[in-house]
């Protein structure tokens, strides 16, 4: 408990020195270059099942299938319920009005045989309060190959939700959307604006 303490309280204080540099580079999140060769026209996909979106992320994130289906169906009733592809991992983060988060997982598709390790960091900025060490997993729509995640996405103003005791929000970039369900230590409650940007290596200043 103290190792995650002082943890938490490192990554948050982090968040300081970025705050001059910070808002320039928000505002050119939505123009951030992406992978050539990503259809822009609707494509054809294998997609997980909604069984099989609920076990898996019911497992990983050792919640009952019942907490976890109240997130589900928020975000099938906004994006679907054929998602391509989806990543499990653990984060941390924290926030006191800017606020910065570290993530790594696997990305699960399935026409890619073994899952890819990917890593994931960012700021935000906005109304975001508190601390959190928490197992993240993420549906995806979309997205076609692997290599197409290595981008930044740009968060969703105002989709910030809190359901069953999972916190949801939704992150989008050129037509591939990220619903990242979380659950663990601590709230960050509020609307925020940032990105997330996605890498083949950790980095350790996420700008």
């Amino acid at each position: 408990m103290e190792r995650r303490s002082f943890l938490l309280a490192g990554v948050a204080a982090a968040a300081t020195p970025l705050i001059a540099g910070l808002a320039p580079r928000l505002a050119m999140a939505q123009d951030y270059p992406v992978e050539k060769g990503q259809p822009a026209e609707k494509q054809e996909y294998r997609y997980y099942t909604r069984d099989e979106i609920l076990t898996a992320g019911s497992d990983f994130l050792g919640v009952t299938v019942e907490a976890l289906g109240g997130a589900l169906e928020k975000i099938f009733a906004d994006y679907g319920d054929h998602p391509t592809a989806y990543i499990a991992g653990t984060e941390a983060s924290g926030a006191v009005g800017i606020g910065v988060r570290y993530g790594k997982g696997n990305l699960f598709m399935k026409d890619v045989p073994e899952p890819t390790q990917l890593f994931w960091q960012g700021p935000s900025i906005g109304f975001d309060t508190g601390a959190n060490a928490s197992r993240c997993f993420t549906l995806i729509y979309n997205l076609r190959e692997p290599i197409f995640m290595y981008r930044r996405f740009p968060g969703v103003e105002g989709s910030a939700y809190f359901i069953g005791g999972l916190s949801l929000t939704y992150q989008r970039a050129e037509g591939i959307v990220l619903a990242p369900i979380r659950a663990g230590v601590g709230f960050r409650l509020g609307a925020n604006v940032g990105y997330m940007s996605f890498s083949k290596k950790r980095r350790i200043i996420p700008l």
